[in-house]
């Protein structure tokens, strides 16, 4: 008789943070350089329509990489940051820390620090948080509130940034307490770095083209 066999563990999709408000501006600033540059290179004269073009080729990369490139995705097992140029895949097993300073940091247990460019920090944003809480705790300072509301309060008084880092240390701590992250590191390299090739390709070319016209012209 067979023994039977063991449930599976349960699989969840992994967590995505992006800047919503890069991916607006990326929208916009694409629209502006298709209008004006595709006017310039249907409408323009001699060297004009080349330079368009050129331009557009070195510019729509660049905007794509900074604006709508940038996610993070986060699972039990790994983290992955997909930065303008680079993507950086580990296990939770790597991660020493996440820190949101001036800009969001993920340092290894190697020393090696990535920025998540997709996990922006408004220090607007972070004064607001502040200023509420102060006002929070003059308003309610024996802390009277229930625990379900005080916490939905909480996260609404956090900076997104600080929020999006407090989260992936819970989910980094989560991995390393059920163990996934040692499963993930036995079938996984421990960091592995992807340089984006389509996207600095174009790029490069676009720039050459740009310094070959106007070196010509």
């Amino acid at each position: 008789m067979t023994s039977p066999t063991p449930p599976a563990e349960p699989v969840y999709a992994d967590r995505t943070f992006r800047s919503p408000a890069g991916i607006v501006g990326g929208v916009l600033l694409l629209l502006l350089i298709f209008w004006i540059g595709g006017d310039a290179a249907i409408r323009g004269h001699g060297r004009v329509p080349w330079l368009a073009l050129a331009g557009m080729l070195t510019s729509v990369p660049l905007v794509v990489a900074f604006t709508l490139r940038p996610v993070v995705s986060a699972g039990d097992r790994r983290i992955r940051i997909r930065n303008p140029f680079r993507t950086i895949t580990m296990p939770w097993t790597e991660v020493a820390d996440l820190r949101a300073g001036y800009s969001s940091e993920l340092f290894t247990e190697g020393g090696a620090k990535y920025q998540l460019w997709a996990v922006p920090v408004s220090l607007r944003q972070r004064k607001k948080a502040a200023r509420q809480q102060s006002r929070r705790s003059l308003d309610d300072p024996y802390d009277r509130t229930s625990a379900q509301a005080d916490v939905r309060d909480t996260r609404a008084r956090t900076a997104s940034a600080d929020q999006t880092l407090a989260d992936l240390r819970e989910l980094a701590e989560r991995a390393r307490t059920a163990g996934a992250g040692a499963a993930a590191g036995a079938t996984e390299s421990s960091v592995s770095v992807r340089w984006a090739y389509e996207v600095i390709a174009p790029a490069v070319v676009g720039a050459v083209l740009l310094a070959v016209l106007f070196a010509t012209g």
